[in-house]
């Protein structure tokens, strides 16, 4: 697994782009509908079965806002500091809270705190804080991020250790897992690297509890260029950013 930044070095935003105007959000998210319609067809899969993530690092609060007023309701953040701001600002948005950045040991609880679902975890000690550290009314769900390409730069525990993870973590009550996410290497080819994932992901529920198999459901993998294979090879959950929001410049 790669290791995570310093202890209490917080992840910083990066300069955003332009601001998107409603319009060509709008637009952008008809078009990533149509892909993902597309997609679903080709794979003989219903597109009911894909969870639309809007990866809104760096996009203002008024964006996101505009975003769930055209019916997107997932939003994926990676840095935490940034992301607390919004979240407390839109308190009132019906939204469900993906957090998919790198996650520091001394940043869970703010983590438990304002996240829904943590996609990032790849070591039972962050595993077990998060769990320790959850608000009193809710359950956090959680994705084991696994380095399919075991690429050194890339965070994640490796496929051979993605079982003995899902068994710890499965002892903690506050949390509930529920499957894998994955973020490919640049030079990696993501039809077969998809593949990897789901046949893991395939693999390590055959070997789960007959409890634990009914929740064992989720495959966060697949972002803008490459959600056709994503969604091929079994993904439930797909993160977009440039699709939705544009590049950043």
């Amino acid at each position: 697994m790669t290791s995570a930044l310093p202890a209490g070095e917080d992840q910083v935003a990066p300069p955003d782009m332009k601001p998107v105007s409603e319009k060509n959000l709008a637009a952008r998210l008809n078009n990533l509908n149509e892909r993902i319609a597309s997609a679903c067809r080709a794979s003989g899969r219903s597109s009911e079965a894909i969870t639309l993530i809007g990866i809104s690092k760096t996009k203002p609060a008024e964006v996101i806002a505009a975003a769930h007023a055209l019916g997107l309701k997932n939003f994926g953040e990676n840095y935490l500091q940034e992301a607390s701001g919004k979240i407390d600002a839109l308190e009132g948005l019906a939204a469900t809270w993906h957090y998919v950045g790198n996650i520091q040991s001394n940043k869970t609880k703010e983590v438990a705190k304002y996240f829904d679902w943590v996609h990032t975890v790849d070591r039972n000690k962050v595993a077990q804080r998060l769990n320790d550290q959850c608000p009193a009314n809710k359950t956090i769900q959680v994705l084991i991020q696994v380095n399919i390409d075991e690429d050194p730069n890339k965070g994640g525990c490796s496929p051979g250790e993605t079982l003995n993870l899902a068994q710890q973590m499965m002892l903690l009550p506050r949390i509930q897992i529920r499957g894998l996410m994955t973020i490919l290497s640049k030079d990696s080819m993501p039809r077969d690297s998809y593949e990897s994932v789901a046949q893991l992901f395939n693999a390590i529920a055959a070997k789960l509890p007959a409890d634990q198999q009914r929740c064992w459901d989720t495959l966060s993998m697949g972002m803008t260029d490459d959600l056709e294979h994503a969604i091929a090879a079994g993904a439930t959950h797909i993160r977009i950013g440039t699709a939705l929001f544009g590049a950043r410049e």
